[in-house]
């Protein structure tokens, strides 16, 4: 009797096994599934804004987007692009809000701040120098930009060279709980931004109509939804493109990669509905004349290298950044004060690029921070953990 309890009970284990497998399947496929729809949504609003008003290919792009921010602040002087964009207000506020009442809202912070803003200000420096973040990369593409192939090339070469480092034990040391207050703050200073930029006081830095790339937008209502709902997709989604490529890497998953095509295939396919129904081309294939764009393979490849090395360091791209400052993560409200000054930096000491090229000052700027980041990385790779 012994010798079939046991093997009823070994039969029972393999039953139960087997339908863990089968739920873990449907969960995972369930997540996938999500993203995708999740992804074609973002592409669609994301098109939908350059309709609106927003710059051609820029429907989202969160390095441009605050870079426009820092310099309606006045902390950088290029007068072309200064304007306190709302898609950033909505996306803090859109995962502050979604993380409140799923209480993922938990403030954490004390992580290596001088490093991460340090990789925030050279994350920023190398989307200046390719014109872009991640986000507007695939924008790019989904608008016919063939120079943001050399942009990818250079984006995934960084984060495999970071991923490496995370192999050899890269970390900048765990966070610590903070109070809800310490939280919030950041949140709450995206309600002064939304004030600010209804009131239009005299101290704030707008564009002048024509004046440049800050002068185009879409009106503040739908850039404040569009905002908001992408805020609350990515955020319960947790899409990340640096952390798709590095999950693909590490451990062969590839859901968060999807929604990146899933935005990428959206936009792509409301970029010719528009065109169509407009008459006006929202697909412009080839590599001359792009908006906001440059030609410069080598440098777009290098900028965005550096960008995908510095944000793999941080655990996420500006977008992700973002949303985790939503959710209360002072760590990230830290990177994202470093994306702003590196976006000051950038137009303060002339090292953004332009339709025309690279700047000198910009080729240098990419190499040291290409070599400070390898730096963080090796040191942070090879000290000894903590007692």
């Amino acid at each position: 009797m012994r010798c079939y309890d046991l093997y009823k009970e070994s039969v029972q284990i393999t039953k139960n096994l087997a339908q863990e497998g089968k739920e873990g399947n449907k969960q995972m496929k369930k997540e996938k599934t999500t993203i995708v729809i999740a992804g074609i949504l973002i592409g669609v609003i994301s098109a939908m804004l350059v309709f609106f008003g927003n710059p051609a290919n820029m429907g989202f792009c969160i390095a441009c987007f605050l870079r426009d921010t820092t310099g309606a602040l006045g902390l950088h002087s290029a007068a072309a692009v200064q304007y306190i964009r709302p898609e950033i207000i909505g996306l803090v506020l859109g995962a502050c809000i979604v993380s409140l009442i799923t209480k993922e809202f938990r403030p954490r912070g004390g992580s290596a701040p001088i490093t991460r803003f340090t990789l925030g200000a050279f994350a920023m420096i190398g989307c200046l120098m390719f014109l872009g973040c991640p986000f507007r990369m695939i924008l790019r593409l989904a608008g016919g930009d063939g120079n943001a192939i050399f942009g990818l090339v250079g984006f995934v070469c960084g984060i495999l060279t970071g991923t490496f480092f995370l192999k050899k034990g890269y970390t900048l040391k765990r966070s610590y709980k903070m109070p809800k207050l310490e939280g919030a703050v950041y949140p709450a200073f995206q309600i002064v931004m939304l004030i600010l930029l209804v009131a239009a006081p005299a101290f704030i830095h707008f564009t002048e109509p024509e004046g440049g790339p800050g002068a185009k937008h879409a009106a503040i209502l739908i850039s404040l939804a569009a905002g908001v709902i992408v805020g609350i997709v990515a955020q319960r989604t947790r899409l990340c493109m640096v952390g798709g490529i590095r999950d693909a890497v590490l451990f062969g998953e590839y859901k968060l990669l999807f929604g990146f095509v899933a935005i990428l295939i959206s936009a792509l396919v409301m970029n010719l509905i528009l065109g169509a129904v407009t008459g006006t081309a929202f697909f412009n294939p080839g590599f001359a004349g792009q908006p906001i764009a440059h030609t410069n393979g080598l440098w777009n490849a290098l900028g965005m290298y550096l960008a995908g090395f510095a944000c793999i360091l941080l655990g996420g791209c500006p977008m992700r950044q973002l949303i985790l400052s939503g959710e209360g993560n002072t760590d990230s409200v830290v990177a994202v004060l470093g994306l702003m000054a590196g976006a000051a930096f950038s137009h303060n000491f002339g090292l953004a690029s332009s339709a025309d090229g690279p700047t000198a000052n910009g080729k240098i700027a990419v190499v040291i921070g290409i070599v400070v980041v390898a730096v963080i990385a090796v040191v942070n790779s090879t000290r000894k953990a903590e007692a």
